[in-house]
């Protein structure tokens, strides 16, 4: 089981692995069994795909983490993400409208 941190800027916090786009994060959901999966929404300005596009794919293909953090900067996409997500996650699946909190990150960084 693995944790995804999808962001094209930031750096990935220890015990995730890190997607930098769209296709690695949906390799990686469709290869691998994700536990948390935190989502960026912006993927750079040479890029049309977001973090939207992963969200449609995991309501679309019912295949979701246990739990899904949304840590863009953009406040709109945020609540967008995380309507869609709340609206058609199954039951015991959390949806978090923020970024990971850091006592979580250090609890899986000292897992590693």
């Amino acid at each position: 089981m693995i944790h995804v941190y999808l962001d094209d800027l930031r750096p990935c916090p220890q015990g995730f692995t890190l997607a930098r786009n769209i296709q690695e994060c949906l390799l990686l959901l469709e290869e691998c069994d994700v536990d948390i999966l935190s989502l960026d929404h912006d993927m750079g300005w040479m890029t049309k795909q977001t973090g939207m596009d992963v969200v449609i794919w995991l309501v679309q293909k019912r295949k979701f983490p246990k739990s899904i953090y949304i840590h863009t900067s953009s406040q709109t996409a945020c609540t967008a993400m995380y309507q869609m997500l709340y609206t058609a996650k199954p039951e015991g699946v959390h949806i978090y409208p923020h970024p990971i909190p850091d006592d979580l990150l250090l609890q899986i960084a000292q897992r590693t």
